[in-house]
């Protein structure tokens, strides 16, 4: 069954087409990417897929249901998490703390006055198992807003993790990284996809990422669909070569 279709979507704002005519398809288990030069519309089909921005054609269907008026909390509790290009954590917490609260939530426990010491107790064994997924146990009492931009990296996608998605999206997870950082989170990536199963779609500018974790990759130029393949059939495609990876000779 297939987890994930985008049918025909567009999106205009006003005269501007952001996006045009754009489809996919993502199989459960699989990893895809979508890549591009700026502005080619890759953060606004993203916020399509997320429900940030409904479509102006176009359908989103999600699990054989038709998500295209869910609003975005719903798609969340569907099975759908997302990250975005800017850190979303609180810094101000620790990292128990920051994974304490989607874990909450998807227990159905948030805001509750109090809770029995057996529901205490599972939700800081799902915490535990979140921060040793994660890599982070040894900074498990640490605030986020002191840790590498990495290391935040990696507790905002056990955050969403947190949620138990069946979908991942990922908007640019390596951004503003050095080398050793983006190799930390691109590993932590292709744990979660092969390790755990997590159906993944990312947007990414590194290449070297692209292509070391997609099944398959998408590229945009323009608000369209350029091309779309495996690494090795987008790394020797022409079109892909002169719009983004460079002048193909």
């Amino acid at each position: 069954m297939t987890l994930l279709q985008v049918r025909n979507v567009s999106r205009h704002f006003g005269r501007l087409v952001a996006v045009n005519d754009v489809s996919l398809v993502v199989e459960p288990g699989e990893c895809r990417a979508v890549i591009g030069p700026n502005g080619a519309g890759k953060t606004t089909f993203f916020n399509m897929i997320s429900g940030f921005f409904p479509p102006t054609s176009g359908t989103i269907v999600f699990d054989d249901q038709d998500i295209t008026a869910w609003p975005p909390h719903r798609r969340v509790v569907g099975g759908m998490a997302r990250t975005f290009q800017i850190t979303e954590i609180f810094p101000e917490l620790s990292v128990r703390e920051n994974l304490r609260i989607p874990v909450e939530v998807a227990e159905g426990l948030r805001l509750r006055p109090w809770l029995s010491r057996s529901a205490d107790a599972r939700l800081g064994e799902r915490v535990d198992e979140l921060l040793e997924m994660g890599g982070l146990a040894e900074k498990a009492d640490r605030l986020v807003g002191e840790l590498s931009h990495g290391d935040q990296r990696a507790a905002e996608i056990m955050m969403s993790i947190a949620l138990k998605p069946r979908l991942l999206l990922l908007d640019e997870p390596t951004a503003g990284m050095g080398d050793q950082e983006t190799y930390n989170v691109a590993r932590l990536i292709r744990r979660l996809h092969r390790d755990h199963k997590l159906s993944i779609v990312l947007i990414e500018h590194d290449m070297r990422v692209v292509f070391n974790l997609a099944d398959r990759i998408m590229v945009l130029a323009e608000g369209a669909m350029l091309a779309e393949g495996t690494a090795a059939e987008i790394a020797k495609d022409e079109r892909v070569q002169a719009a983004y990876l460079g002048t193909a000779e």
